[in-house]
């Protein structure tokens, strides 16, 4: 898996890196968007028009419980598993990243089927109505789920995570 696992890691530390400017400027104006400046409402704001994200607009409690996980748990984080992944082969990543990628994925299970399932027909703002609506919206969610549990796959799997370090006897 060498070469594969470096090219991954890569990609798990361009994640980490892109996740922080999103985690701050965009998700976190659901719990508080009168703090952030105009251009940055007027985006958010096009972004859930466009592609009818009812959860951005009006987040139910349950989806606001997320945003204060994201915030408090997993963006202190960020900076650390980008750097884990940048540098390669740091096994000390392998408990947190497992701990990451199982709350994020078990997060995302229930936004996903939230946006597959309910039904928006008369819903106040309003959400995806059509399959394509529906898979469009599902798209910018997707990675999301799909990059953890990528994670969660190389941490238990790859030998080079999942070996147990020799201690030195004195």
């Amino acid at each position: 898996m060498g070469s594969a696992t470096r090219a991954l890691e890569w990609v798990f530390a361009l994640y980490f890196l892109t996740h922080i400017p999103i985690t701050v400027f965009i998700d976190l104006q659901a719990l508080l968007p009168d703090f952030y400046p105009t251009a940055l409402r007027q985006l958010l704001t096009w972004y859930t028009a466009a592609f009818k994200d009812p959860l951005m607009v009006d987040p139910p409690p349950w989806f606001q419980s997320f945003i204060y996980c994201e915030c408090f748990l997993q963006l202190p984080f960020f900076p650390v598993a980008a750097y884990a992944f940048w540098k390669g082969k740091r096994r000390w990543i392998r408990t947190p990243a497992i701990v990451y990628a199982a709350h994020v994925a078990t997060t995302l299970l229930p936004i996903l089927a939230h946006f597959l399932f309910q039904d928006f027909s008369h819903a106040k703002p309003a959400g995806p109505e059509t399959l394509p609506e529906r898979l469009t919206l599902l798209a910018f969610y997707f990675p999301y789920l799909l990059i953890p549990l990528l994670i969660l796959f190389v941490m238990i799997l790859d030998p080079q995570y999942n070996q147990e370090e020799k201690r030195k006897k004195r």
